[in-house]
C-alpha cells in the first residue's frame, strides 16, 4: 500500500519528468499571467457591479451545496500536494545527499535554499505546478463571496491575485523557500477548507475566528522562514537560487502582511467594542442570567 502511495506520489513518469516550459506547462507564459488576473479582476468587479445595480442586498442568490462542495475538493486537493511534496521532498533529499556532502548542505538548508543552477523540473516543481494551477480554483471562492454577501475588498484582490503571481515565479526563477510555503500552505489550506466544508454543511463552527487565526499562524511562518532564506542567503555568500525572486516575493509578502493585519486590528477593535456596548447596555430580558447567552450566541 505505502509503496502504491509513494509510486503515484513521486515515481510516477508524469512527476518524474516534469520540466515547467512554455511549450509544455499550460498556463507558463508571462502574456498568460497578466492576461488572467486583470481578467480576474474585471470579472469579480462586474459581477460585483451587476448584483448592486439589479438586485437587492438582502436577497443573496441561492447556490445551494456549492460551496460546500468546492471547500471539500479543495480540502482534498490541498491535502493531496500537501502529500505529494512532502513525498518528494524526501525522496529528492534522499537521492542527492551524497552531492550536498561535498558543500555541506543539509536538508533543512535545501527546503529553504535551492543551490544555485536548479532547473524548474523534477518532482518538487511537479507538485510547485500542481499548486500554481489550485490557486485558480481558490478564485471560485471570490465569486461565492460576491453572490451570497455582495462582499468585495481590495484585499481580498490584492492577496489572490498576489498570490497565483508569486506561485509563478516560483517556478519561473526556481526559487528558494518555495517547498516549505507549499507544504505550510497546503496544510493549513486543508484544514481551513474542512472547516468551511463542515460549517457549509450546517454543522457548528468555533468559538472565535478560525480562518482568521489560521491566517495568521500562515503568515508568522512565510515570515520567519523568509528570515531563514535570507540568513542562509548572506552565510553562504549568495548562495541561493532565484534570490531576485524571492525578493519581490518578500516584498509582496510583507504588503499582504501589513494589509491583513490592519484588518485583524480592525476586526478585533470592532468586535470588543461590540462586546462592550452588549455587556454594558440595560438588558430588558428581565434579569442578568437571561442576557449572558445573548453575548454567547453571538460570538461562540
Amino acid at each position: 500500500m505505502s509503496q502504491t502511495i509513494k509510486y503515484w506520489l513521486s515515481e510516477h513518469p508524469t512527476i518524474l519528468n516534469f520540466r515547467w516550459s512554455t511549450t509544455h506547462s499550460w498556463g507558463s507564459t508571462w502574456s498568460f499571467l497578466f492576461t488572467a488576473i486583470p481578467a480576474y479582476i474585471a470579472a469579480a468587479a462586474a459581477l460585483h457591479l451587476l448584483l448592486t445595480l439589479f438586485r437587492r442586498r438582502d436577497r443573496p442568490v441561492p447556490l445551494g451545496p456549492i460551496p460546500a462542495v468546492h471547500s471539500l475538493c479543495m480540502a482534498l486537493i490541498s491535502a493531496v500536494i500537501f502529500a505529494g511534496i512532502l513525498v518528494s521532498s524526501a525522496a529528492e533529499i534522499r537521492e542527492t545527499r551524497w552531492f550536498w556532502r561535498r558543500t555541506k548542505t543539509t536538508p533543512f538548508q535545501w527546503l529553504l535554499c535551492f543551490p544555485l543552477g536548479t532547473r524548474p523540473s523534477g518532482r518538487v516543481f511537479f507538485w510547485s505546478y500542481v499548486f500554481y494551477l489550485s490557486r485558480f480554483l481558490h478564485l471560485l471562492r471570490t465569486f461565492f463571496n460576491i453572490l451570497r454577501r455582495r462582499r468585495l475588498t481590495f484585499f481580498h484582490l490584492f492577496n489572490q491575485s498576489i498570490l497565483i503571481f508569486m506561485s509563478f515565479l516560483w517556478l519561473e526563477f526556481s526559487q528558494s523557500f518555495q517547498v516549505l510555503a507549499i507544504l505550510s500552505t497546503t496544510l493549513l489550506y486543508s484544514v481551513v477548507y474542512g472547516y468551511r466544508f463542515w460549517t457549509g454543511i450546517g454543522l457548528p463552527g468555533a468559538c472565535f475566528p478560525f480562518v482568521v487565526n489560521c491566517q495568521v499562524v500562515l503568515l508568522g511562518c512565510n515570515l520567519v522562514c523568509h528570515v531563514g532564506v535570507l540568513s542562509l542567503h548572506i552565510l553562504k555568500g549568495g548562495g541561493c537560487n532565484g534570490i531576485g525572486a524571492w525578493l519581490c516575493n518578500s516584498v509582496l509578502n510583507g504588503a499582504i502582511l501589513l494589509l491583513f493585519l490592519k484588518f485583524y486590528v480592525k476586526m478585533y477593535l470592532k468586535n470588543s467594542a461590540v462586546v462592550d456596548e452588549v455587556v454594558s447596555s440595560p438588558t430588558h430580558l428581565g434579569s442578568e442570567s437571561e442576557s449572558k447567552p445573548v453575548v454567547k450566541e453571538k460570538y461562540c
